[in-house]
Order: C-alpha cells, then structure tokens, then sequence
C-alpha cells in the first residue's frame, strides 16, 4: 500500500505508552518489531509523546478515592465536518489510480529520504535510510544516517531501537482509529471520505503535487501534500504540515513492489544486555 503517507504520518507523532512505568533489563526475543518517528527523537522519548497521527488517546480514569456522587463532565461535541469540495475529473482520477496501485501491493522497498523543517528553529534535520513494508500491517525503517537506529510497526505494537543507547521501546498504538491518510495502506480507508484533495502548484516537481486538506479539525496536522507520479501513480514524496507549521518531508526512489518480503525480516534481534522499555505491559498494583 501507500507507504509514504504512513511514514510521514507515524513520523509526525509517537505512540501513546500505557504504562509511565519502564521495563527492567531483559533478553529481547528475536520478532519484536517497530514503528517510526521524528528526526532526533530517541525511544524513551518516543514513548513520551503524544500518539500518532490518526490516533485517538483514551480518556483518563477518574482519579482514586473521587466521590461516585460527583457529575460526570459534559461529552465534547466533536467538530463538524467541513463541506468536501468535488474532486476535478483529474484529480480523481488520479486518486483513484493511486489506491488502486497500492491496493494491489502486497509489499515494497525503497530507499527514503527525511527532511525535517522545524518551524520554530528554522533548521533542517535530514535522514536518510531504507523502509520496508508487508501486509498486513508490518512496516520497518532503517535508518542510516545521521545515526543508526531502527523501528518497526507490526499490528498494534511499535518497536523503537537505538543501538547507540543500547535501547529498545516498545509502545501501543491503535490502528483501528488511525486516519485514511494511513489505512488505505492497508487497504483500509479511502483518502476522498476524510480529506478535501485538490492539484496543488509545485514548479519543482517531478510529478503531480496533490493537496490533501482535512475536511474536520485535525489536531495532529494541519495538511498533507503527496507528489504522484502520473505515469504509474505511485508517490514520490509526501509532506506532512504539523500544526506549528513545521514539515515533515519524505521523498522515495528506487521502489520496488511485490518482491516477496519475508515476515522474518521485520524482526529485531538486539543483544541480550539491550534495556527494554516495555509500555505495553500494565502496570503491576
């Protein structure tokens, strides 16, 4: 499926732990896959933050001890939806032939290139490495540069690795509230039900620039942008507008679909004196 937009959406935000609690010392068993995140953020880091875009976080329990008398608070309304422009002919075409494309991808490799533009900062971070992706829902990013680090997402578990810090950081992450920005990588979801898409303006562009606005309030991400190869309508690049305004960028060459990825390659076999950080296990009253 389309695994551009799922990068650059994972990398937009983490998953969310469910425990604060980190997980003592312990052989990793080889098969524990990750998931992927932004430039510079290590696992322990990862597993702070907020969950990745599409998902929704659970509400916290009510704190112990808290009279059962007390009101419940008042239901958010959720935002309504905006009214969808109709796609040009074009346009939707175009879309159509995307989904269509990865709809019959039963997996990919190809190498990637990150640029991250902190807003605020006004810098660039780059990162460059290989990702890989399998149906259903197995997907592992290698990267290279600057530093070796690895992560893998495998059902409803993300797998952070840092081999400098000799960690690894295992985190939740619900895929069934995920966006369409993601689930049709799957299979899933269809990008015209949840976003407002429109041709975009890009003079540099290799491809056909399409613009993906969300036609509810999103929290996550104020836009996303994908450059499509018209010939084969596969994505080049796609870029994820956080709400501050920095961009997540992710461009693809050499993809090679349907090549016949083993499950056993989305693996991770760390050493046996690797720290894990285990926020999936509840924690022990």
């Amino acid at each position: 499926m389309f695994l551009e937009t799922l990068l650059a959406t994972l990398l937009s935000a983490q998953a969310v732990p469910q425990s604060s609690a980190p997980a003592p010392a312990a052989t990793v068993a080889q098969g524990a896959p990750a998931g992927a995140g932004k430039p510079r953020v290590t696992p322990s880091e990862a597993a702070k933050t907020p969950a990745p875009s599409g998902v929704n976080p659970a509400a916290p329990a009510q704190a112990p001890g808290k009279p059962a008398t007390t009101p419940a608070p008042a239901a958010e309304t959720k935002p309504a939806a905006k009214p969808a422009t109709p796609m040009t002919p074009e346009v939707k075409t175009l879309v159509d032939r995307m989904q269509a494309f990865y709809e019959k991808t039963g997996d990919f490799r190809a190498s990637f290139k990150q640029d991250y533009k902190y807003k605020t900062f006004r810098r660039t971070q780059s990162s460059e490495g290989v990702v890989t992706y399998k149906k259903p829902g197995l997907m592992r990013w290698e990267y290279q540069t600057p530093s070796a680090r690895t992560f893998v997402l495998a059902g409803n578990k993300v797998y952070a690795y840092d081999p400098a810090a000799q960690s690894l950081t295992v985190a939740s992450v619900d895929t069934s509230q995920l966006s369409a920005s993601v689930t049709f990588l799957f299979g899933q979801g269809r990008l015209a039900d949840e976003f407002a898409i429109t041709k975009g303006a890009c003079k540099d562009c290799k491809g056909t620039l399409l613009v993906l606005n969300p036609l509810k309030d999103e929290p996550r991400f104020k836009q996303v942008r994908l450059e499509v190869d018209p010939a084969s309508a596969q994505v080049l690049k796609s870029t994820v507008v956080d709400p501050d305004g920095s961009e997540n960028t992710i461009s693809f060459v050499n993809l090679k679909t349907n090549v016949g990825l083993s499950a056993d390659s989305f693996k991770l076999d760390v050493p046996d004196d690797t720290r894990v950080d285990d926020f999936t296990k509840q924690k022990k009253q």
